[in-house]
């Protein structure tokens, strides 16, 4: 995986460098002590698949610097403080260090994200099936035939042809658990399969929702990602 590590400690940032460069899981593009100047790259590429993140950053710290990005690739916290644990995990993190971090403990964080960048990555064709709850009982629903997921404060609803279902569940947590091969996020209240769209517009797509076609607002900051992720036929 490419990764980038942001801290502004140095002595930190030494050690976490030579941890990286004896992993062969992992390539480093870049050590950034200004979290401004990580999130600039970041939104300029889209080739970094984990952040080893600081939380406690100048101006923009380690909390707001995830929640800034519209698609968080992996990030694993190494921060000197317990107190953040349980607010990281809110941010599906997928693991969190302390300082000063053993080699052991950080490739037992870095083994954990493979399995899990494995699980996100991995070319689904969508028969995976999951279990979701509906009154008292849990209905068996393959992910391909989920159409679109929308928000709905600290819900979701996930639609298929033939129903509705609305889990508690956050945009962001539910984006991080989609195979990216099928899925797409296309507005801060959307995510869609990509198989079911029909014709993309200037500001929204249409999907087809069982013999009738669903209209969804296409975001302004989303629209590249989806253009740079369909097949467009040009001369």
């Amino acid at each position: 995986m490419n990764c980038i590590i942001v801290d502004d400690d140095k002595m930190s940032c030494k050690v976490l460098e030579g941890y990286v460069k004896k992993s062969t899981s992992l390539n480093l593009l870049g050590t950034y002590s200004d979290s401004i100047d990580a999130r600039n790259i970041l939104t300029g590429r889209h080739d970094i698949e984990l952040i080893i993140l600081d939380i406690e950053m100048p101006e923009l710290n380690g909390f707001d610097f995830i929640g800034s990005l519209d698609f968080p690739p992996n990030i694993i916290i190494v921060t000197s403080g317990e107190e953040y644990a349980l607010k990281a995990f809110d941010f599906n993190v997928v693991d969190y260090l302390l300082k000063p971090v053993s080699y052991g403990r950080f490739c037992k964080a870095i083994d954990k994200t493979v399995r899990y960048y494995s699980r996100k990555e991995a070319a689904s064709t969508g028969d995976e099936e999951i279990f979701i709850k509906k009154g008292s009982s849990l209905v068996k629903l393959k992910l391909k035939d989920i159409i679109y997921i929308e928000a709905l404060e600290n819900y979701v609803t996930l639609t298929t042809n033939d129903d509705k279902f609305t889990i508690h569940f956050t945009m962001k947590a539910i984006e991080n658990q989609l195979p990216a091969g099928i899925f797409i996020r296309v507005h801060r209240s959307f995510i869609i399969n990509k198989s079911m769209i029909q014709a993309i517009k200037e500001n929204s797509l249409d999907l087809t929702v069982g013999n009738t076609i669903k209209s969804i607002p296409v975001g302004k900051s989303f629209r590249e990602d989806l253009l740079n992720d369909i097949n467009v036929m040009a001369r």
